[in-house]
């Protein structure tokens, strides 16, 4: 009972960002609680991107909110009461944003009460924070022990996620960490692409995880059910894998291109070596 305790009380908060919309931080928000959720963690995930509201869909959720994240704030609900429990898994929860209100109806004040009283009976708070670098963002990072950064392997996205780094720098919450996600290996082979070397060579953060391109993602975001449920899929196994790092598991990086090489790098970089 005194280790489950403790557990409760030592609650991460994880806010997941991205310098451009469009990378998929969304959709690598809810892989991550689905893959936490699945690995018997207790998680809840909240939706901090006011008037947008994504979330809810890539998990399958959007015809059970009743009351999102600007209600509890602003007192019309409880917190327990607009907890969305996931189908599948009951160590899920989802906290959906406001689809009719403006960034300016949470501060970031309000994200640290809110997750102080959720870190009291949950394993992992995941946050998906608004793209880019204005106030929506600012309410995502101020509760976070750890950012993870959403970054595609391509030139204008780096420079964006770029931006967020020095933030969460400035902001005392860094160094934070990559996803790469919608890496092409046929196209780094082309010189197309930029590889996961030259996006770390730029950001100069460790990777914790690389998602390949995979058709099944859309196809899963749209119906529903998040990839990381489907495992005959390259993206969904990937996420999995991210889960178990941020457990702390030695978790090595899916052989995307054949070469060893690279992989021990790759796992140098994670190890911070």
């Amino acid at each position: 009972m005194e280790s489950e305790e403790k557990g409760r009380n030592d609650a991460r908060v994880i806010t997941v960002s991205s310098g451009k919309g469009g990378v998929g931080k969304t959709t690598a928000t809810a892989n991550l609680g689905i893959s936490l959720a699945s690995l018997g963690k207790r998680v809840v995930v909240i939706d901090a991107d006011i008037g947008l509201r994504n979330l809810d869909i890539i998990m399958g959720l959007e015809n059970r909110i009743v009351y999102d994240l600007v209600d509890v704030v602003e007192g019309r609900s409880k917190l327990r009461q607009a907890m969305i429990k996931h189908k599948k898994f009951d160590n899920l929860f989802l906290i959906p944003a406001a689809q009719t209100r403006d960034k300016m109806a949470v501060s970031p004040e309000d994200m640290m009460r809110l997750t102080d009283e959720l870190r009291e009976d949950c394993d992992y708070i995941l946050i998906d924070s608004p793209a880019g670098i204005e106030r929506g963002f600012r309410n995502a990072l101020e509760p976070a022990d750890e950012v993870l950064i959403v970054t595609n392997p391509e030139v204008s996205a780096v420079r964006d996620a770029d931006r967020i780094v020095g933030l969460i720098e400035a902001a005392e919450k860094g160094p934070g960490k990559l996803i790469i996600n919608r890496l092409k290996t046929e196209l780094v082979r082309k010189g197309e692409m930029l590889s996961s070397d030259d996006v770390y060579d730029i950001l100069g953060l460790a990777i914790i995880g690389i998602i390949p391109e995979d058709e099944m993602v859309l196809s899963a975001s749209n119906s529903g059910i998040p990839v990381s449920l489907n495992m005959n899929s390259q993206a969904g196994m990937a996420f999995g894998n991210i889960a178990r790092r941020i457990m702390g598991e030695d978790v090595p990086f899916m052989n995307l291109d054949g070469n060893p090489g690279i992989l021990r790098r790759f796992l140098r970089l994670f190890d911070g070596r």
